[in-house]
This record gives structure tokens, C-alpha cells and sequence, in this order.
């Protein structure tokens, strides 16, 4: 394929470490990726702009129903905390998930990354996390696996096993820690499916040392480590990221100075999540600016859940970084393409338009950039290409 009667691309570029627009008029695609050359079917651009699909490295996507419930009771006053102490939170989702069919979720789950790819996210990670026992765990990472065979979108698999402590083990969190080491990292990882291993790591849910024992066994079992960090307080998550090398560390909003120094020191990737400090009504924000002028690598994500996110819009988390955190639209459209790749480890073959990797493209009824960030749920996206071929875009 040939795309013709180009605008503009714009694309990180790795070597210089900027966002460069270019006036090039052609993009060949061979065989799923950009070409140096190519022949083939014409896609014609409309003088749109063309980037590289967006990339979702936080997302939860495998549970039944949203939890909208939770949506009034926060306009009553509660806070996400309050709902979670009283038994709503990542518990009331349990039970749908371990009773559900596997079927059942597969399906959801598939129709949920129809929506992702229409809004241009064409590779998204997503968690387990609201079985959380050994079976319903196990069955959540098949669901993402299968749908992750079938779909176009590419399916990043992590285990997410310690979301919360389920309330069979309300009282003895130690004894679940204890069922995640002993039985559940094992056999995730017989399983094969889970790249990285993921923890809640704050106040009322898992502890530094908790944190630190899970991900430890995790690594000797082959994951990579990503962790939930100082989403409502400062838990020490930040350090612990740091000192165990985590490919990343998510959240972030009340990460301290200490915390800041320890993701520089270590190259740790801060994912922020923006969306879920909106959608909650929150007003302190991750401190991205201060992230970024440190040097620390930020990406971007939806976070998208039944419960405190359910925000699939990339370009409206774009919106929120450059108004709500003081990104510059370079940095949020780096933060969500490229960089959101870095966190991921797959930097070599998608997050940017480059000879070699994959045609992940957005074709836009826009000119620049700047027209890209959107609080609406309808883009002027003309056309999602996912490794050369034409994602549908439903309206």
C-alpha cells in the first residue's frame, strides 16, 4: 500500500529525541511495515495529517460491568478510598469475574478493543487483576491471550494477581501475599501468557515489603515488573520501583522528592494517568512538568477500568496532560506514542513511523497536532491502519 497526498507526519524520532513534523508526501507500507518502497493499492489522505497509533500501557479491561454505582456515590462525597473500605472498589468486581463464562469475557473484552482501535490506540497493555484467586486469574490472562490472537489490536499481557486484597483474606493479607509467592506467580508463569507482573503498592492494600517479596518472585519467574506507585499517598512505591529496577512505576501523584530521584536514578519510566485523577473529581494532579524537567521518561495512559477510569480516548488523555498537567503537546503526543512504548519494551516496533516497523498509523481530518487533543468521544480520525491494514472506524 501507498499513502498519497500526505499534509504532514508527525512522528517522534528516536535519534534527535523530539517530535519532528515533515512534509513528505508518501508513506509505503510492505508486508504490515513501513517501506522504504513499495507498489500497491493507493490510500489517499486528504491532505490529513498522518502519526503513529497511539499506545495504552495501563489498562484493566477484563471484568464484567461497570461499577456505576460508585459514580453517585462519589458525587454524594465519597471518596474512592471511603467506597473501597465499605466494599465497593476493585472487590465488588470479583465476584462477576470469578462467575463468569470465559466465553462471556472474551467477548467484552473484544468489543471493548473495537472502541480502543476506533479512537486510534492500535497496541494497548492490559491487567488482570478482579479474579484474584488462582482460577480466575489464570482464566482472565487466557481471556487476554485469546483475544489478543484474533484481534488486531496488539495485547500487552500483565498479571496483576495483587490489585487488592479479596475479602477472603480481608484479615490476613500476609496469608494472600503468601497464595501470590507460593502458588498464583508460579502457575502464572507455567502459563506463559503474562509479560509483566504488577502490584497495588499503597496504604491499605500492599505494603513496601509486601510489594517488594511479590515482585521478587515474580522476576525469578521470568516477568518484568511494573507497579501501581503513591497513587493517594506517598508509600514509599517510587523508591521501591527504583530499587528493584521496575520497567515502570504508574500513578504517581503523591510520589515524593525521594521517590523522583529514585525513578531518575534507575531510568524507570513514569506512567501517568491522568483521566483517573479526572474521572474520580480529583484535583491533584501527577507532577508530569516537574517529571519530565528532571529527566525521567513520562508516558501516558487511560487507565481504563470499570470503576475509577472509563476513559478509552487517548487523545482525551492528551487534552487533560496539556491542560490539567502543563505538557506541551510534543511532550503529551510523545508521552502516548512512543515513550508509552518505551514502558512497554516494544519501542522497536511501534510508537513511531520509522523504516521497519509496524504500519500502526492514524490518518487525521486535521492539519497539525495542536488540532488533536479532544474532551469528545468522536475524532476527525479519517482512517486506522493496524500493520498495513484498515481498521473500520465506527462512529
Amino acid at each position: 500500500m501507498i499513502f498519497s497526498n500526505i499534509g504532514k507526519i508527525a512522528t517522534f524520532n528516536p535519534s534527535s529525541g523530539d517530535v519532528e513534523i515533515s512534509d513528505d508526501s508518501h508513506i509505503f507500507i510492505q508486508d504490515g511495515n513501513i517501506a522504504e518502497h513499495a507498489e500497491g493499492e493507493l490510500f489517499d489522505c486528504g491532505g490529513g495529517l498522518v502519526t503513529p497509533g497511539f499506545v495504552d500501557p495501563h489498562t484493566h479491561p477484563v471484568y464484567v460491568d461497570a461499577r456505576e454505582d460508585e459514580i453517585a456515590q462519589r458525587l454524594s462525597g465519597a471518596s474512592y478510598e471511603e467506597i473501597a473500605a465499605a466494599g465497593g472498589g476493585i472487590n465488588s468486581s470479583i465476584r462477576a469475574v470469578r462467575d463468569a463464562d470465559k466465553d462471556d469475557l472474551v467477548e467484552r473484552v473484544s468489543k471493548r478493543m473495537d472502541r480502543f482501535l476506533s479512537l486510534g490506540t492500535t497496541t494497548v497493555e492490559a491487567k488482570s487483576g478482579y479474579g484474584l484467586n488462582t482460577d480466575s486469574e489464570l482464566k482472565s490472562l487466557q481471556v487476554i491471550d485469546e483475544v489478543n490472537k484474533f484481534h488486531e489490536i496488539d495485547i500487552i499481557p500483565t498479571f496483576l494477581g495483587a490489585h487488592a486484597v479479596p475479602p477472603e483474606f480481608k484479615n490476613d493479607t500476609d496469608a494472600y501475599v503468601n497464595l501470590l509467592c507460593d502458588e498464583m506467580i508460579p502457575i502464572v508463569s507455567r502459563q506463559g501468557v503474562a509479560i509483566f507482573c504488577d502490584v497495588f503498592c499503597e496504604n491499605g492494600y500492599f505494603d513496601s515489603d509486601q510489594s517488594r517479596r511479590i515482585l521478587t518472585v515474580a522476576r525469578e519467574h521470568g516477568m518484568k515488573l511494573r507497579m501501581h506507585a503513591d497513587e493517594f499517598e506517598d508509600s514509599g512505591a517510587a523508591e521501591l520501583a527504583g530499587e528493584l529496577q521496575a520497567v515502570s512505576a504508574d500513578h504517581l501523584m503523591a510520589v515524593s522528592e525521594a521517590g523522583i530521584k529514585a525513578l531518575k536514578d534507575n531510568n524507570v519510566v513514569a506512567v501517568l494517568l491522568p483521566g483517573t485523577t479526572h474521572f474520580l473529581g480529583k484535583e491533584s494532579y501527577a507532577p508530569a512538568r516537574k517529571l519530565i524537567d528532571e529527566g525521567i521518561t513520562v508516558a501516558l495512559a487511560s487507565d481504563f477500568n470499570p470503576g475509577s477510569c472509563r476513559i478509552r480516548s487517548m487523545p482525551f488523555i492528551l487534552s487533560l496532560a496539556v491542560e490539567e498537567m502543563h505538557l506541551t503537546i510534543e511532550e503529551a503526543f510523545a508521552a502516548a506514542t512512543y515513550h508509552a512504548a518505551q514502558s512497554l519494551g516494544i519501542e522497536y516496533r511501534v510508537g513511531s513511523i520509522e523504516v521497519g516497523k509496524q504500519a500502526d498509523l492514524i490518518v487525521w481530518d486535521v492539519e497539525s497536532l495542536e488540532e488533536i487533543p479532544s474532551r469528545e468521544d468522536t475524532l476527525p480520525i479519517r482512517a486506522v491502519f493496524k500493520r498495513g491494514k484498515r481498521f473500520e472506524v465506527s462512529a
